[in-house]
């Protein structure tokens, strides 16, 4: 009998998709993701349907809306109770391992309290039956992981920079599971995740990829506004953006060695994504939370293991609209598992396995902040929306239309089509469509009158 293939998930935090080289960012060189893009799918209209730490991992690791899963908000705790795709995994005779930032664990910060310190007990650990990681950090360079239980808990702080160090535990997890393999003491597939603060803010990475960025000579996007506490602050900001994003990128070749080296490359499906984007100065906004582009585009990408079905697609990118809680499904399918019925997304493997049936599949993602944070940088008041597979983009405050983009002729954003009457027929079919998803999934929220 053929032995299902792994699967690891590689995500960073604020990683926004048009921040890649062969997404076209000049400023930027990305090797090793532009290789996983050239031999794999590239879903190029990714979305974080809930651009914000902890509603999107509540969704990623459940496979449900965050109105749904217990993570409506920021510091929001997953409930134990909560089914995950570790769960489902474990129950397919996978071992499943979970390396690094959490986040799920409701931790509130202040008055001298640190997430980064905070010990997440084995019953919330969502299922993983390794778990090493830590809460939450925004210190790359003081990063303390803690795991196991009773007589084996530890804690302990990560040498040198965060990335570099996860990426070593991942790669030692992967050579342990080759080595059993070899010895036939372990012949189970495995289910892993890579879970990396960076490029979050603080923007700072090792000095040798610090230094290929000059903030001076780089090129803003079109919209970041000419306001000179605008760009002064984007660029620099950027450039440690980016060389975070080039020392994740670097770490994923070391993965990628490791896999070969193995000989686990070809039978593990390797899937890269990021939590949410970054702003970074577009239309004057920093950080996240916001509907615009630069915030909710993330990479997807599926590459790695090829031999287990009929076929499988190699440099193939497509509009179809991924949204967080179709990661965990399209994770299970890209394996032979049927998805649990209790989780909400799309399987979307058939895109990278020809021998994979393809499913029903939404025309448009679904958008939403149900409890906003209340953070200087970013939007304070609920709002929902949808992007569709046709590239229209429409969101709405509670009682009042927001945004309305035709991303077709305007990919930065820079027309707001909202209150023009020339476009009311498009809005009420947006409209239209972001009601049924608002009834669809069983959310509460308050529809404008158009």
């Amino acid at each position: 009998m053929t032995r299902r293939p792994n699967v690891i998930w590689v995500f960073g935090d604020q990683h926004r998709a048009q921040a890649m080289s062969h997404a076209g960012d000049p400023n930027v060189h990305t090797p090793n993701l532009d290789i996983l893009a050239a031999t794999g799918v590239n879903f190029t209209r990714a979305v974080a349907g809930s651009p914000i730490c902890c509603p999107f991992r509540g969704a990623l690791l459940s496979g449900r809306y965050p109105h749904h899963n217990g993570v409506p908000g920021h510091e929001y705790r997953l409930p134990p109770e909560q089914p995950t795709v570790a769960h489902a995994f474990n129950e397919h005779g996978y071992d499943t391992a979970y390396f690094g930032k959490w986040h799920l664990d409701g931790f509130k910060e202040g008055e001298g309290r640190r997430a980064g310190k905070h010990i997440v007990p084995p019953e919330r650990r969502g299922g993983f039956r390794r778990w090493v990681g830590y809460e939450n950090n925004n210190s790359p360079w003081d990063c303390w992981v803690h795991g196991g239980e009773g007589d084996e808990a530890f804690q302990y702080r990560l040498p040198g920079f965060e990335t570099d160090a996860l990426t070593d535990l991942l790669i030692d997890y992967v050579r342990e599971k080759a080595e059993g393999r070899a010895n036939g003491t372990d012949d189970a597939p495995f289910f892993a995740v890579l879970s990396v603060q960076p490029p979050h803010d603080p923007y700072a990475a090792p000095a040798p990829f610090m230094g290929r960025h000059n903030p001076a000579t780089l090129a803003l996007r079109p919209n970041v506004p000419a306001i000179p506490r605008v760009e002064s602050r984007a660029r620099r900001e950027l450039a440690g953006y980016y060389a975070m994003i080039e020392n994740l990128d670097w770490n994923v070749g070391r993965l990628r060695e490791a896999l070969a080296a193995t000989g686990l490359a070809d039978e593990t499906h390797l899937v890269f994504f990021s939590d949410h984007g970054d702003m970074h100065g577009s239309h004057g906004q920093f950080r996240k939370t916001t509907a615009y582009e630069e915030s909710i585009r993330v990479p997807v990408i599926i590459s790695g293991a090829q031999p287990y079905y009929e076929g499988y697609r190699n440099g193939f990118w497509t509009d179809v609209p991924v949204n967080h809680v179709d990661l965990a499904p399209t994770s299970l399918g890209l394996c032979g598992i049927e998805p649990p019925a209790w989780m909400e997304g799309t399987d979307y493997s058939g895109y990278r396995l020809e021998g994979r049936p393809k499913r029903e599949e939404p025309e448009s993602a679904y958008l939403q902040s149900v409890v906003p944070t209340g953070h200087h940088n970013s939007v304070d008041r609920p709002w929902r929306g949808v992007v569709t597979k046709d590239n229209w983009k429409y969101v709405c405050f509670e009682g009042a239309p927001w945004l309305l983009f035709n991303l077709n002729e305007d990919p930065y954003e820079q027309a707001n089509l909202a209150f023009n009457s020339m476009y009311a027929a498009e809005r009420r079919r947006l409209h239209e469509l972001l009601r049924q998803w608002i009834e669809k999934t069983g959310d509460a929220f308050v529809l404008p009158s158009i």
